[in-house]
């Protein structure tokens, strides 16, 4: 990847909808190179798909918390990724290192919601533990990380 292909990963970030016409002249190309560009890195993987964000506050999800979740053995952290993953207020989950095991973010509808999935989670077999930090207010959040060419970074 060169500093084209990350001024046109910028752009996609910033609105996967931006006109090709539009990206091109940011990155002072043609039309055709830009989207020639676009497909290779699509084909590569490193651009593995768009989608939409919503807000979350619109559609009665105002609560976002983090759940630290212990397994007592690992036999259970395969049950667990399943369900974890069945359910749509759970947006992540983590395998991590250090006192917890798993890391999940969630997003749901008030103290009622925290409640209803905390019941959710600890009744997976194998829970032993959990720690729910509610967020108060988010300062960054991205989706992915904006690269930058190799030269800038230092590489």
């Amino acid at each position: 990847m060169d500093d084209i292909d990350c001024r046109i990963i910028a752009c996609l970030k910033e609105n996967a909808r931006t006109k090709l016409s539009a990206i091109a002249d940011t990155v002072s190309l043609s039309i055709t190179a830009t989207a020639d560009r676009i497909r290779k890195l699509e084909n590569t993987g490193i651009i593995s798909g768009y989608t939409v964000l919503l807000d979350e506050t619109k559609i009665g999800h105002d609560i976002i918390a983090l759940i630290f979740v212990r397994i007592e053995h690992p036999r259970f952290n395969e049950e667990f990724c399943r369900q974890v993953k069945l359910h749509p207020e759970i947006l992540e989950c983590h395998y991590v290192t250090g006192d917890y095991d798993f890391i999940l973010k969630v997003v749901t509808s008030g103290s009622a919601g925290i409640e209803r999935l905390l019941t959710f989670v600890k009744s997976i077999k194998g829970v032993s533990l959990t720690r729910t930090l509610v967020v108060l207010s988010t300062v960054k959040s991205e989706l992915s990380v904006t690269p930058v060419p190799a030269k800038a970074a230092g590489r």
